[in-house]
């Protein structure tokens, strides 16, 4: 058994790109990003304002270690060419550039009295709440080692003060891996300490990306642009902050759940009044209210940006219609009483006025998106169709919190339409069409093959038509992957498409196939599974769950046997049955199993972390088998493990 893999915890340290392999954007590339800067109200500098407003303090230097002197997070690495005063290179959306620049505006920050954030240490901001005895933190960052050092700092400027309260406004990992950073579980075990989340917190936070964890974690290399060198060719902004950090991801549960809106705390004299949003942004979050600060908490159901609908990493699909609902909701319950709204990515914004008029557009932006996709849709539009014919009217389209940073319109619409129509477009040649490799082959030899499809690709490109550049040569690489010529011309497609997105995770993407087509698929580079955290924290049926997608039907085939389970400190009892090729799980053991196993829990994370062997655990007794041994052996046999670096850009 190996340690699950979750995206959650994944890491792919940067391996660069040479500078001379990036090529420069193209007349094309920079015609459409002066384009940009012409269409957009760059004049308005009022972000900037709000991103510098409040500042109390900097550190000159932002590079956070961990204990074996390795770097987790690094902001210095694009302060060398990202600067408030330094215009877009050609190479970048002019868009995006600012929202890099904003987000590079870093340091501790007074929100309102009493509360305070620290930005720029992480992709997620961290939040401090002055408590009459101390702080109260809401989401605390990914790593335990940048959460740490945002108290050292915060705590250097303002005072040591102790965390008493620890909020986690959702399930995603950027809002509570860096937990033990800033409390120790002893205290939380003695009551010192309290966490609050919501409803299904834990679940969540531990089974986002486990089932899929392998698939999700690959994809999110491109998503992140992991490899990508941080310069203006390269990695730019992830959209909703400069990029993710490295360090040790970690959790601790809850003490206490929110399970309703409406539901209020008081907190170390800090009284707070909570809003539930399950199927939101996460499958539970929640937003909080100050009634004595006239502030409100927006976690990430909203930000400066367009977010996803679905992650490109991959997902299940957001609810757009629901998350409008609740940003009414919001308006509904705190809109006339609001003075400064803050989330955990991004800037705050200040006035009761311009508030209102800002989540009115993140509640329209969301629902226009779900609206005018489901309206095409029944009218017959297919999700390709529907993203290039959706737009968004001026008022939304010419505000700088709806632009795609993150998620975009096209991409959103067609989430839309996947939540209610699935993949099938309803044409019949699209029911069992062919997969991409045999089709390309075809494609290729309708075209004249591969020397003339290259030679019309490379006029193509000429012309700067590089979206059908991507399209045709896609073909070529599938059914020639050895193709020098076409690697190459569709891996200069893909670094224009990148230096002209306005989305981070789209330019990510982009530039990430351009450096696999160049530089082959990687093998290695820093990976880190699941950490001990997710894995202590994962139920024994989330577990076989995922043991179960592992199962290899042709090791499994006539293969008939019952697997008793007994955890002795969790007091629970399970029976794995494999039959017709199937593992499934029960807690009514049978009465006749063929192998039993009696142990702990933690016995078994010890084997999923790899700290022991299986074997290892059953010569020290920690593992009492009894019965069959071999039917165990050839369960163990029959699990398939997954190669995380397998082909995207190539097949």
């Amino acid at each position: 058994m190996k340690p699950l893999m979750a995206l959650a915890a994944l890491v792919v340290l940067s391996a660069g790109v040479s500078a001379d392999e990036a090529k420069p954007a193209t007349e094309a590339t920079v015609a459409a990003n002066n384009k940009v800067k012409q269409t957009l109200p760059f004049s308005d500098k009022k972000d900037f304002e709000n991103a510098q407003r409040g500042l109390i303090a900097t550190q000159d230097v932002v590079t956070i270690k961990n204990d074996k002197g390795d770097v987790v997070w690094d902001l210095e690495a694009y302060k060398k060419y990202i600067g408030l005063d330094n215009p877009a290179p050609d190479s970048v959306n002019p868009s995006l550039w600012r929202n890099a620049q904003l987000n590079m505006i870093n340091g501790l920050f007074k929100v309102t009295d009493g509360i305070y954030q620290i930005r720029g240490y992480d992709l997620s901001n961290i939040t401090f709440i002055e408590g009459q005895t101390g702080w109260i933190v809401f989401d605390p960052l990914i790593s335990q080692e940048t959460a740490k050092t945002a108290l050292e700092f915060i705590n250097g400027e303002l005072g040591e003060r102790p965390v008493v309260a620890v909020i986690y406004s959702h399930s995603h990992i950027d809002h509570f891996g860096g937990v033990r950073g800033i409390v120790d579980e002893k205290d939380v075990n003695d009551g010192k300490v309290q966490i609050i989340a919501s409803h299904g917190f834990t679940e969540h936070a531990v089974s986002e990306n486990v089932i899929a964890g392998n698939a999700m974690g690959r994809r999110a290399v491109y998503m992140y642009g992991a490899l990508l060198p941080r310069n203006e060719r390269g990695g730019v902004n992830g959209g909703l902050g400069q990029t993710t950090s490295t360090g040790l991801a970690t959790l601790i549960k809850p003490t206490d759940i929110i399970e309703k809106t409406g539901e209020e705390r008081t907190i170390d004299g800090v009284k707070m009044v909570f809003q539930y949003t399950p199927g939101s942004e996460a499958p539970t979050e929640i937003n909080t209210y100050f009634p004595d600060k006239k502030a409100l908490w927006m976690a990430e159901n909203s930000t400066n940006t367009m977010h996803n609908i679905l992650t490109l990493r991959g997902a299940q699909v957001r609810d757009a219609l629901k998350w409008s609902s609740y940003l009414q909701e919001t308006i509904e319950m705190w809109g006339d009483k609001v003075d400064v709204k803050f989330q955990s990515h991004h800037w705050p914004m200040w006035g009761q006025k311009d508030i209102v008029e800002y989540f009115k557009k993140q509640r329209d932006m969301y629902k226009y998106t779900h609206d005018q996709t489901v309206r095409l849709m029944n009218q017959g539009y297919i999700g390709s169709e529907i993203s290039e014919i959706i737009q968004f009217p001026e008022e939304i389209e010419n505000n700088w919190s709806t632009r795609g940073y993150y998620g975009t319109l096209r991409h959103n619409s067609r989430a839309v339409y996947q939540r209610y129509m699935g993949w099938y477009s309803g044409n019949p040649s699209d029911l069992n069409n062919l997969p991409p490799t045999n089709a390309a082959v075809k494609y290729v030899e309708y075209m004249g093959g591969e020397s003339e499809t290259i030679k019309k690709a490379q006029a193509d490109f000429d012309a700067g038509k590089y979206r059908w550049v991507a399209e045709v040569l896609k073909h070529v690489v599938f059914a020639n992957p050895q193709s020098k010529k076409g690697k190459a011309l569709l891996a200069d497609a893909y670094e224009q498409l990148g230096y002209q997105a306005e989305s981070g995770p789209w330019r990510s993407v982009y530039l990430q196939g351009a450096y696999e087509l160049r530089n082959g698929t990687p093998s290695a580079g820093g990976i880190v599974t699941a950490s001990p955290d997710i894995i202590k924290n994962m139920p024994p049926e989330m577990l076989f769950d995922y043991l179960a997608v592992r199962i290899l039907p042709e090791k499994a085939a006539g293969k008939v046997f019952a697997i008793n389970l007994n955890f002795t400190d969790l007091d629970e009892k399970y029976t794995l049955y494999v039959e017709n090729s199937v593992l499934n799980h029960t807690r009514k053991q049978s009465t006749d199993p063929d192998v039993t196993l009696t142990l702990t829990k933690s016995s078994l994370d010890d084997v999923q972390l790899g700290k022991v062997t299986l074997e290892q655990a059953i010569a020290s007794g920690d593992i009492a088998l009894d019965g069959d041994q071999q039917v165990f052996k050839d369960f163990v046999g029959m699990l398939d493990t997954f190669n995380f670096w397998f082909n995207i850009a190539t097949p």
